[in-house]
């Protein structure tokens, strides 16, 4: 087996690059490290085997784009988090320290994890219209740089007295919900933004969650954003927020919407996407159940 160190320079703020890893990685055992880079990876993805383990040094679109060639050539994927919002390590509670990632590298204990599908993009996290799609779309602003994990919440809060939502009809196997939206979330894992978590969801159950959130004031939003955190309850339908579970979800909007996927751009709607359950390997102790279960 090969260990893939696949680089993403300028994930996070920097400092968590290739000779960062390979020095923890080596005082694992782990000497053996082909380094590549992922804006590169036309020069080396052909080499990549089967049982092979990418260790993907980024953020959370680094992971995604490692995960797709893990998935083409049956490959194990590791995260070594280095970008700002590192939200699918969470799914699975991959520990801070750098030197216990590397131990947990070398222990390699294998998890199942879903991966929804878009058309011809993949994400492991969620993917966004709306006001959700606006932090992505901003990502080389002074506001990310500055607040890391925060220019979420900031660049959201900056933007959400401006807005006023749109129309859309939201499909799942079971629903359909037509409606004025502000923003509309579906997502595989359990945390999206920067760690808000998503109640009552696994990245190994199956279900994409699709959390939509109704033009509302600036107040009766905060209100239902905390009691969420705080209750750790799933809101089912509320004046505010709306979520449900299915394998399958589809947006249609009046006008045309951008879409986000893992934080990148991907294209506009309409969007369709489904669930592939357990398709994807990954190094993990855990895939984390999200609610007061936990």
């Amino acid at each position: 087996m090969t260990h893939w160190l696949v680089d993403s320079p300028g994930s996070g703020d920097g400092t968590r690059n290739a000779d960062f890893w390979l020095e923890h990685l080596q005082a694992q055992g782990i000497t053996d490290v082909e380094v590549c880079h992922l804006d590169e990876q036309d020069k080396w993805r052909g080499r990549v085997a089967k049982d092979d383990c990418l260790m993907a040094a980024g953020g959370d679109g680094t992971v995604n784009g490692v995960a797709k060639i893990c998935l083409e050539a049956d490959a194990i994927l590791a995260v070594l988090p280095s970008g700002t919002a590192n939200d699918f390590a969470r799914n699975l509670n991959i520990p801070s320290e750098p030197e216990h990632i590397a131990r947990l590298v070398a222990e390699a204990p294998i998890q199942n994890v879903d991966v929804a599908v878009a058309g011809e993009r993949m994400f492991l996290n969620v993917a966004h219209i709306g006001l959700g799609t606006l932090p992505a779309r901003e990502a080389d602003s002074p506001t990310k740089k500055w607040l890391g994990q925060f220019s979420y919440v900031a660049t959201l809060f900056r933007q959400i007295g401006e807005q006023r939502g749109f129309h859309a009809e939201i499909q799942t196997d079971k629903s359909a919900m037509k409606g004025r939206w502000l923003s509309i979330a579906i997502a595989s894992g359990a945390f999206f933004g920067g760690g808000h978590e998503i109640p009552e969801a696994s990245a190994d159950d199956g279900q994409l969650n699709i959390v939509a959130v109704k033009p509302r004031p600036l107040l009766q939003l905060l209100f239902a954003f905390l009691m969420v955190r705080l209750n750790g309850e799933t809101p089912r339908r509320t004046s505010t927020v709306v979520q449900v579970k299915s394998p399958v979800c589809q947006v249609h909007t009046h006008s045309t919407k951008p879409v986000t996927v893992d934080g990148d751009e991907a294209g506009t709607t309409p969007f369709e996407a489904v669930c592939k359950q357990g398709v994807l390997r990954v190094i993990g102790r855990e895939v984390v159940q999200a609610g007061k279960a936990r």
